[in-house]
Formats: structure tokens, C-alpha cells, sequence
């Protein structure tokens, strides 16, 4: 029977429990402080702290399945799309720099080559590109030959530029509301306003629980106007990026430029969660905005809960490009210095089909691109969307090589066909040890344009060849040890700082040289690690 008498003696018990949880907590806390004293005197358990850490993380990566090495003989055709984004570049160089080894996800090879620019000939007649190779023995294992093919898009002065129509479409949600997401997106954006020449338009949407047009299309003469809009952002609610992008896709078209540049700069941490925000949901409805000709930049901010895998999708599906902007130097990288190669498409749909002569060639493996891998039938098919490359873009393709006759180690051998026998090799081209083909379409047709690069082996020793080959076979090099690839042979962290000091070039803008640095520090976490 219950009595006044019991209750009081239940809450006297629960005072008490609580008064030995709080002195718990209190004693635990001061624990926990100093513990942390002592973890931070050492590496080791520094390292244990940042994996706790990171099991907390929501960010989200593809899982990259490494291209394998190929035979020539049975798989002569290599077909994919060109890819010009920087992003997985300055996200593994910020997790290194927070003292983390980045996820094997977020090493894109091809991004981190493609991160810096190389010193290629630009095209000489109406072609909106030129084809740069060179050959030579392959760093991480002499007995293989690296290919190198360079892409370089005309250049274009800022004031030659087609007429822009931006559209900022801006993620404004609660997951926004950090130092490194909304405020860096606003200086940002602020740098990009200072590039606008009079007669280009921006109009800004925001979204967060739902969506809403915060300046229509207004002149790059009217500066102060856009930047005040920016400077208004405030952060806050849920995230509806479906809604978002659907109406910035319809301001952008009721300000279209026939003859201009249409398109939508994204700025986000990719986390939407209200509305549509499954990742093929918004796979196909960026599909469909893009058959307006309106193409999308893709800026990703902030960590622990950033979604990289969806910001590729939706830069991917959309013709357009993806950077990951970490700070204001990273802001001007991509919006200042390379605002023509960002913003300004002079070719879409970009297609590379090589084709290795097997009386050269035993097998081979590209390097990175796994996510742009095409069908053999995809090249010329003008259906099959592919990458855009930029004003004065420069795009590296890196080719691992076993020569004819070096004992391949990586191929898997297969019987031999009972019902056909293999095509004879045609050797009238003994010379040549690939073809490069490409296509490639102008950003207001859909009919595609083929150029054809026979290639042969000059034979040229590592040491005499460019900085552009031994940069980029150093860059590829890293990637590999931050995957621990199977195939990265003989590469060391030491080998490749040695390659990187000595084909820095210029480097005017010092991200050789931050590079290196880069190099140094993981190679110090990879020790710890252990």
C-alpha cells in the first residue's frame, strides 16, 4: 500500500543516487582533463584519440575499387571520361594537416594530379585543347614504362569570357552554422563577386527547411548590392536541398544567355536531409536540369559530417566540376586564379578511348578515374554524358605500362578460346606503342568531334624528362601510399619527395611546395599509425 511515508523515503533514495551521479561525473571529468594532459605528450596515444574521434564522423566516401592491370592482348580499348575536379586534393591535404591519415575514399588519384597545373603547349588552331605525351621508365618500377598524356584547354582572357548568368544557390541549414562552412562560403563568394565584369548577372537562392530567392538576377556592376545580400546570410533549420536546387535551376533559366555562361555554384556540406535526399533521387533530378544547358559547380565546405560522395554525384550528373574550399587560400585557388577553368566551359562531354598496340604492350593500368570508367560502345555514342574541361584547364592521365616480353606479374592468365582464335596483331605499326582518342563536344552542340594522337616510345630516361612527368608521377605515387594500393611496387614517401623537390618548376603560387610539405607530415603519420 502506498503511504505518504513511502514517498518520502523513495525521494530521499533518488536524492541521493543523484548527489553519487554528479560527484561520479565531477571525479570522471577531472579524470578524463587529465588523461588528456598525459595523451598529449604522446604521439601514440594522440593517434588513439583522433581514431575515437573519427568514429564519431558522419562524412561519407565512395568505396574506390582500384583499376587493375589489363591485358593489351585481350582488353586492347581503355574508355573514360575526363575528370576535372581538385576537390579530393584539399580534403586529404586538410585531414593530413589536422594530424589524421585520410579514409582510402577520399583518395581520388586523378584529383590530386589534376590539382595542380602543368606547363603544356597550348592548341594551336581552332582545336579547344591540345594533346600532350611523353614515356619513360615508371618510378615505383623500372621494368614498367609510365604513360603520360596532358590536356590543355585554350586560354581565355577573364574580359574575352562569354557573358555569366550565375545563380548562388546557397545552403543556409543549421548543419551550416560553423566557422569553416557559412562564413567561409560567404568570403567566398565575396572574392568571386569581385571577379564579376559589369554586364555578368548573379542571382542568389538559399534553402534550408525550405527554399527562397534572397536577390534576383542582379548586374556584376551593382557589387555592393550582392555582397550585402551575402553578408545577410544567417544560418539555421533543416536542410531541403531538392527544393533549392529546383529553383535556382528555374532563375537561371528565366535569365538565360543564349550565348553566355549558364550556371548554378552550389555551396554546401552536402548533408541534405528533408525532401528529396536519397542520392538517386537527386542523381535524376540533376539529370534533368542539365538537359537546359545550364552546367553546376559544386563547392563542398566543412568536416565531420561532410558528404563528398554526393557532391560528386551531383557535380558528376550535372557538367560541372567540384571543389572541397577548406580556407580563404583554397577560396582563391578556385574562384580567382582559376575563375576562367572553374566557371567557363569550352568543351563537354570530353572522352578518351586509348587503344595499346600488343606487340609493345603486355598489360596495362590507368591510374585513378575509377569513377569515370565507360563501356568500349561509349565513345562514340553522343548520348553518353562525359566530363567539361574548362577555359585554360589542364587535365593529366597517367598510364602504368608492362612492356612485351617483362614478366607480368599482376594479370591473371586465361585459356585460350575454343570457338575463336586470337586477331594477329597488324604490324604495320611497330612503331607505336598507343593511339589516344578523343571526343569532345562544343558546349551548345551534341554532336561530338574526334581527334586521333598515335603515340611512340622515344625512349627517354626519367631524368630527362619533363617536370610535368616527374611531378605528376609523384603525385600518383602518394596516392598510392595514402591507399596502401596494391600496386604502388617500390614507392616510398622518401622517393617521392625526392621526385616532387626535384620537378617543382616555378611554382609561383608555392602548392609544389606545399605538396612536399604534405608528403613530409603523412609520412610522419604513417609512422605513428603503426
Amino acid at each position: 500500500m502506498f503511504t505518504l511515508k513511502t514517498f518520502y523515503k523513495g525521494a530521499i533514495l533518488l536524492l541521493l543516487f543523484a548527489s553519487c551521479d554528479n560527484i561520479y561525473r565531477s571525479t570522471s571529468s577531472k579524470n578524463v582533463e587529465q588523461l588528456s594532459k598525459v595523451h598529449a605528450v604522446s604521439a601514440d596515444s594522440t593517434a588513439a584519440i583522433q581514431k575515437e574521434n573519427r568514429e564519431f564522423d558522419t562524412e561519407n566516401y565512395d568505396n574506390i575499387v582500384e583499376n587493375d592491370f589489363l591485358s593489351a592482348n585481350q582488353n586492347p580499348l581503355s574508355t573514360f571520361s575526363i575528370d576535372v575536379d581538385e576537390a579530393a586534393y584539399s580534403n586529404v591535404r586538410r585531414f593530413i594537416q589536422n594530424g589524421t591519415m585520410p579514409p582510402k575514399g577520399a583518395v581520388r588519384i586523378e584529383e590530386m594530379i589534376n590539382y595542380f597545373d602543368y606547363d603544356y603547349a597550348a592548341p594551336k588552331n581552332d582545336e579547344p585543347f591540345a594533346i600532350n605525351t611523353e614515356i619513360s621508365w615508371c618510378p615505383w618500377n623500372e621494368k614498367h614504362r609510365l604513360v603520360h598524356i596532358g590536356l590543355k584547354g585554350k586560354e581565355i582572357s577573364n574580359q574575352n569570357l562569354p557573358i555569366a548568368n550565375l545563380v548562388f544557390l546557397i545552403d543556409v541549414s543549421g548543419s551550416m552554422d560553423q566557422e569553416n562552412k557559412l562564413p567561409l562560403v560567404q568570403s567566398s563568394l565575396k572574392l568571386l563577386t569581385e571577379q564579376l565584369r559589369k554586364n555578368d548577372k548573379v542571382a542568389i537562392v538559399v534553402y534550408a527547411g525550405a527554399s527562397g530567392l534572397v536577390l534576383p538576377s542582379t548586374p556584376g556592376s551593382n557589387k555592393i548590392k550582392i555582397k550585402e545580400a551575402i553578408d545577410n546570410l544567417q544560418a539555421g533549420g533543416s536542410t531541403a536541398g531538392a527544393e533549392g536546387i529546383k529553383l535556382a535551376y528555374k532563375i537561371a533559366k528565366e535569365n538565360f544567355s543564349v550565348d553566355g555562361n549558364n550556371r548554378v555554384i552550389l555551396a554546401t556540406d552536402g548533408d541534405f536531409n528533408v525532401g528529396v535526399s536519397s542520392d538517386d533521387e537527386l542523381v535524376n533530378l540533376i539529370e534533368q536540369e542539365r538537359k537546359s544547358n545550364i552546367f553546376l559547380t559544386v563547392l563542398g565546405f566543412g568536416m565531420g559530417n561532410y558528404k563528398d560522395n554526393k557532391m560528386q554525384q551531383l557535380a558528376d550528373k550535372g557538367n560541372g566540376n567540384h571543389a572541397y574550399i577548406d580556407n580563404i587560400n583554397e577560396a582563391k585557388k578556385v574562384l580567382v586564379k582559376e575563375f576562367g577553368s572553374t566557371l567557363f566551359t569550352i568543351a563537354k562531354d570530353v572522352k578518351i578511348q586509348v587503344e595499346f598496340n600488343p606487340a609493345k604492350v603486355a598489360a596495362y593500368r590507368l591510374i585513378g578515374y575509377e569513377n569515370r570508367m565507360l563501356q568500349k560502345e561509349d565513345f562514340n555514342n553522343d548520348k553518353k554524358d562525359a566530363g567539361e574541361l574548362g577555359a585554360g584547364h589542364t587535365v593529366t592521365v597517367l598510364y602504368e605500362i608492362i612492356p612485351s616480353g617483362i614478366k607480368d606479374e599482376f594479370t591473371e592468365k586465361v585459356d585460350e578460346l575454343k570457338y575463336q582464335t586470337t586477331a594477329a596483331v597488324n604490324n604495320n605499326f611497330t612503331n607505336e606503342i598507343l593511339t589516344i582518342k578523343l571526343r569532345y563536344k562544343k558546349p551548345d552542340v551534341d554532336i561530338s568531334k574526334l581527334i586521333v594522337h598515335p603515340v611512340t616510345d622515344e625512349n627517354t630516361s626519367l631524368e630527362n624528362t619533363s617536370n610535368n612527368f616527374r611531378f605528376s608521377a609523384a603525385v600518383a605515387s602518394f596516392g598510392m601510399l595514402l591507399r596502401n594500393s596494391a600496386y604502388k611496387q617500390n614507392a616510398s614517401y622518401e622517393y617521392v619527395i625526392g621526385l616532387a623537390k626535384n620537378a617543382k618548376g616555378k611554382d609561383a603560387d608555392g602548392y609544389r611546395d606545399e605538396f612536399i610539405q604534405i608528403v613530409n607530415t603523412a609520412s610522419s603519420l604513417s609512422v605513428v599509425k603503426k
